[in-house]
């Protein structure tokens, strides 16, 4: 849709010109290798990585030519399953020695090495899949959205749910205006991250890991086992990006496609948990166990009006069952989704679910768009080969991932309301909030 892309666009150019990069979009994607496949290299190949390289790999003109882990036993399984690909536990040593060989580099490591990876991958020219959520902090995000489009790399977040029939049936509803133009949005998960602050003492390091080029960019501190590596990292601000980070990409992807959102003008985090909220050594250290948070976008042709809400729900939290419109007691939201609120009705989008109107009777004569169906890992691949764009690239996936992102800013300065200005890339009316935008990396060996 040409609105679409003019909104985006406009965005961007106030985005990454307040990143400091010039702007620039290229239609022109790269040419498959000689070989004409897509020579793949691979950060973080155990979990989520495991997946996603599964997935990029199961298309017929992928070769996996490199793969790397800071954890030599969590890179065994993928090591055994492409015996041909040359293994690394450094990603940089990787990026130097296979520069020339490799086309695409998949970045699936904890949240705070995404940017670090990934614009070294597109500053070599390198082709980015990266994980949810694109960066740890909004100014890394910034970079990234100004690093590809100075590349003209192809790109995508890992949010693959956003490429099933489901999730673009709600989008395309939505556009058909099946309630009306959206009065507000809510959106909630289940997930939970719980801390009580760090651990004293130090545990041996397992002699597969090197734990520094774990830490990475982030401060060094003890390993400590069982607390970090190898999924538990979610739940430390150093390291994750607690419950938000984890589900709003995926679940707040929808509403921002459907509504064409951009960037907050404000942020508040409405409740914490109280025993989060007075204990220093976790709220300096974790992330809330749950929280709730009110977001105000700028309208959209979307939008009933010139500005529009949205609120997000995690750790077991949900919008208050009074505005979602069941028909039935024994009705009741799923543990995730969106609920959309509109003129003439609301649409429910359970988490991995179809779309349903509410009241239920509104769903007897609805004509559901006929969708094909497609694969967000093979969209990427085509689109390295030059077939077709990806939809989830970071250009779209940059604003989303900013908004999640200022929500765990607003959660450790609850109850204020913080404003926004994306151009500026700067929270306006709080110094200590504004504090969090951006971090320096460290130096690592």
């Amino acid at each position: 849709m040409p609105e679409i892309e003019t909104s985006r666009r406009q965005f961007l150019k106030t985005a990454v010109t307040a990143a400091g990069s010039p702007l620039i979009f290229s239609d022109l994607l790269a040419a498959p290798s000689a070989n004409g496949k897509l020579n793949h290299a691979a950060v973080g190949v155990d979990g989520q990585g495991w997946s996603d390289l599964s997935n990029i790999a199961s298309h017929a003109h992928v070769n996996v030519t490199a793969i790397c882990d800071v954890d030599t036993a969590r890179m065994a399984k993928a090591a055994a399953k492409f015996p041909n690909a040359r293994t690394y536990q450094d990603w940089r040593e990787m990026l130097e020695k296979e520069g020339d060989k490799i086309d695409s580099v998949q970045v699936a490591t904890p949240d705070h090495m995404h940017a670090p990876i990934s614009i070294a991958a597109m500053k070599r020219g390198k082709h980015v899949y990266c994980e949810k959520p694109l960066a740890h902090e909004v100014a890394e995000t910034r970079a990234m959205v100004a690093a590809a489009a100075k590349a003209g790399v192809v790109t995508q977040m890992g949010n693959q749910i956003q490429s099933t029939i489901e999730y673009r049936s709600a989008v395309a509803l939505i556009q058909q205006g099946v309630i009306g133009k959206i009065k507000e949005v809510h959106a909630w998960a289940g997930a939970s991250f719980p801390g009580k602050g760090r651990p004293e003492g130090a545990d041996p390091v397992p002699e597969t890991l090197d734990w520094d080029k774990w830490l990475g960019v982030a401060r060094v501190r003890p390993y400590k086992n069982g607390i970090y590596h190898p999924f538990q990292w979610r739940a430390w601000q150093d390291f994750g990006t607690g419950p938000l980070g984890d589900f709003m990409c995926h679940i707040m992807d929808s509403p921002f496609k459907a509504l064409e959102l951009t960037a907050p003008t404000s942020i508040k985090a409405t409740n914490v948990p109280d025993d989060w909220a007075a204990s220093k050594a976790a709220n300096t250290e974790n992330w809330p166990a749950w929280a709730t948070y009110e977001y105000l976008y700028p309208g959209t042709k979307w939008t009933a009006g010139d500005t529009i809400k949205t609120f997000w729900y995690d750790g077991g939290k949900q919008p208050p069952r009074e505005i979602v419109g069941f028909s039935d007691d024994k009705q009741n939201l799923p543990g995730g989704g969106s609920l959309f609120i509109g003129e003439g009705g609301n649409l429910l989008l359970p988490h991995v679910g179809s779309p349903q109107l509410l009241p239920d009777s509104k769903n007897k004569d609805l004509k559901r768009p006929k969708l094909e169906g497609r694969s967000h890992y093979h969209s990427f691949v085509d689109a390295c080969l030059g077939r077709g764009a990806t939809t989830s690239h970071f250009a779209f996936a940059g604003p989303l991932t900013e908004a999640t992102l200022l929500g765990n800013i607003a959660n450790r300065h609850h109850g204020k309301e913080l404003k926004w200005d994306t151009a500026a890339l700067k929270i306006i009316n709080n110094d200590d909030a504004n504090k969090l935008v951006k971090h320096d990396w460290r130096k690592f060996a």
